[in-house]
């Protein structure tokens, strides 16, 4: 008698974060979808937001290093919590990162983080919004207000400042 052993592809979950990668929110939002789906793939894409000025001229180079930061911050966040994620820097516009990623990885969640509109980037305005018209899916927003929220843990001892050498 032979067995059949089904195979299930894990859930795949995409991560959109701008300056908010490293909210404590948005890792307790990704864990519990890991959680809830059992078996998952996590991709975590900072995008490069850029100020007008610097994207006018073609300065990304500012915005790329402080999105790499921010993608190393919270792939490494999400490890110390047991997810294993990977990611990558992507496009200044965010819904442009959004498109580029699920070329290269078809989630099954988009899981969505911004500020505020108050306080977010100019980019990231109604993206939400923007994401549902244009991508299929499940899209969860979490929305991380920094004034009430201070970055995790590891995000605060990445960012301490060295001291002064001698």
């Amino acid at each position: 008698m032979s067995r059949t052993t089904a195979l299930v592809a894990p859930h795949r979950i995409l991560v959109v974060a701008d300056e908010t990668a490293d909210s404590e929110r948005l890792h307790a939002t990704i864990l519990a979808t890991v959680c809830d789906a059992g078996d998952a793939e996590v991709v975590v894409v900072a995008p490069a937001l850029n100020g007008r000025l610097r994207q006018w001229f073609s300065d990304d180079n500012g915005a790329r290093r402080a999105a790499e930061c921010r993608l190393g911050t919270a792939v490494d966040s999400l490890a110390d919590a047991g997810i294993a994620a990977t990611g990558w820097v992507g496009d200044a516009d965010p819904l442009q990162a959004i498109d580029d990623a699920l070329c290269f990885f078809a989630a099954d969640t988009l899981i969505i983080a911004t500020r505020p509109e108050a306080q977010s980037h100019p980019l990231t305005h109604n993206l939400v919004d923007r994401a549902r018209d244009r991508f299929a899916g499940t899209i969860v927003h979490v929305q991380v207000d920094r004034q009430r929220e201070p970055p995790s843990r590891v995000a605060a001892l990445v960012r301490q400042p060295r001291p002064n050498g001698p």
